[in-house]
C-alpha cells in the first residue's frame, strides 16, 4: 500500500526505523536488514501482539485504541506533536480522493495589511506557495514571489543552497512542517503533485520525507548571504490569518540598532519595482501598489494570531 491509502503504517514503519535497540532498552541480537526496531520488538515493548502490530502496519486494522496507539508511541520515542500525528492518522476516515485542489484565497483586510507594513512579508498557503508579497519581501530575495513555491525553491533551485547558509537545517524544518500542515488530509491533489514532484527531483527530499518528522515552525533568527548587501540575518515569524484555511502571514524583520537594521534600509531605499520578478506573473489590477497578488478574494479581514 502506498502512503495514501495506508498512512498509518508508513508512519509507524518510519518511525520504528530511527529508533535502535539500544535506545529501546533491549539487546541487539542477530544481523538486521534494516535499522531500527523490528515489527516483533516493538509489539513487545508496547505490550501487544506481534500478529496484531502487524495488522496496523499493513492497513488491516484501522481501529486501534489511543491507548495502543500511545504505548506504542512511547515506544518509538514519539514527542508530543508526532504522537498528536499518529493519533490523527489513525482517526481519519478513509475518503475518496477530490476532483480538483482546493482554492486558497487571501482576505482584502490581509492585503492592506501587507501594503501598510514596513519588513519584509509575505502571505504563503498550506503548502508553502506564495499568495501575496509586498516588494521588499522581494528585495530580500526574488524568491518570496507570488506564483513561487517555497519547498520548490528550496529543494530544487541550486542557488538557494548559497543563499541560505543553514541549508541542510531549513530543509528538515519546511518538511516537518509540511507533515504537520497536512496531517491526515493525504488525499489533495496538490499535496500528492507536490510531494511526486519533489520524491522523484530531489534526493534530499526523498530522504528528510521517508522520516515522517512532523513539526511545526517557530519564531527563529534566518541567515541569508545576499548578493547586495553580504551577510544578513533576520527573525522570521509566522501568524496564522484567521477565518483562513491555514494562511499564514511570514515576516522578516531585523534586531533593533543591528547592521542588519541597516542593512535592511538599504534595501527599502533602493527604489525596488513593485511589479512581480517571475516569468509571467503581473500585479493583480485590484492589488494595492506595494502589494503583488495573483489570488482571488472571497473572505472578509480575518484575526492575526502567533503560531
Amino acid at each position: 500500500m502506498s502512503e495514501t491509502t495506508n498512512a498509518l503504517g508508513a508512519f509507524l514503519r518510519a518511525r520504528r526505523t530511527l529508533v535502535t535497540p539500544r535506545q529501546a532498552g533491549i539487546p541487539e541480537s542477530g544481523a538486521r536488514r534494516v535499522p531500527g526496531l523490528r515489527r516483533e520488538e516493538v509489539a513487545m515493548l508496547a505490550g501487544i501482539s506481534a500478529d496484531y502490530y502487524l495488522r496496523l502496519e499493513r492497513g488491516r486494522d484501522r481501529n486501534p485504541s489511543v491507548q495502543v496507539l500511545e504505548s506504542i508511541g512511547r515506544v518509538l520515542q514519539l514527542d508530543d506533536e508526532h504522537t498528536a500525528h499518529l493519533l490523527s492518522l489513525a482517526a481519519a476516515a478513509p475518503r475518496r480522493r477530490r476532483p480538483r485542489a482546493r482554492m486558497e484565497t487571501v482576505p482584502p483586510g490581509a492585503l492592506k495589511l501587507l501594503d501598510s507594513m514596513a519588513q519584509p512579508a509575505f502571505i504563503e498557503g498550506r503548502y508553502f506557495d506564495i499568495l501575496a508579497a509586498n516588494s521588499l519581501a522581494r528585495a530580500v530575495s526574488p524568491r518570496f514571489d507570488v506564483g513561487g513555491n517555497q519547498l520548490k525553491d528550496m529543494f530544487l533551485d541550486p542557488d538557494q543552497q548559497s543563499f541560505h547558509p543553514e541549508w541542510e537545517a531549513m530543509t528538515e524544518c519546511f518538511v516537518a512542517s509540511l507533515r504537520q500542515a497536512v496531517g491526515s488530509d493525504i488525499d489533495d491533489p496538490r499535496f500528492i503533485d507536490l510531494t511526486g514532484e519533489l520524491s522523484l527531483a530531489s534526493p534530499r527530499f526523498r530522504q528528510l520525507w521517508a522520516r515522517h518528522e512532523v513539526r511545526g515552525q517557530t519564531g527563529t533568527p534566518i541567515r541569508m548571504m545576499h548578493p547586495q548587501v553580504g551577510e544578513l540575518t533576520l527573525n522570521r515569524d509566522r501568524l496564522a490569518i484567521t477565518g483562513t484555511d491555514n494562511l499564514m502571514l511570514v515576516v522578516y524583520h531585523p534586531d533593533a540598532g543591528s547592521t542588519d537594521a541597516d542593512k535592511l534600509a538599504i534595501l527599502a531605499s533602493a527604489g525596488l519595482p513593485t511589479r512581480s520578478t517571475r516569468a509571467g506573473k503581473d500585479n493583480n489590477p485590484g492589488s494595492s501598489p506595494g502589494v503583488t497578488n495573483v489570488v482571488p478574494t472571497e473572505r472578509g479581514t480575518g484575526d492575526l494570531r502567533q503560531r
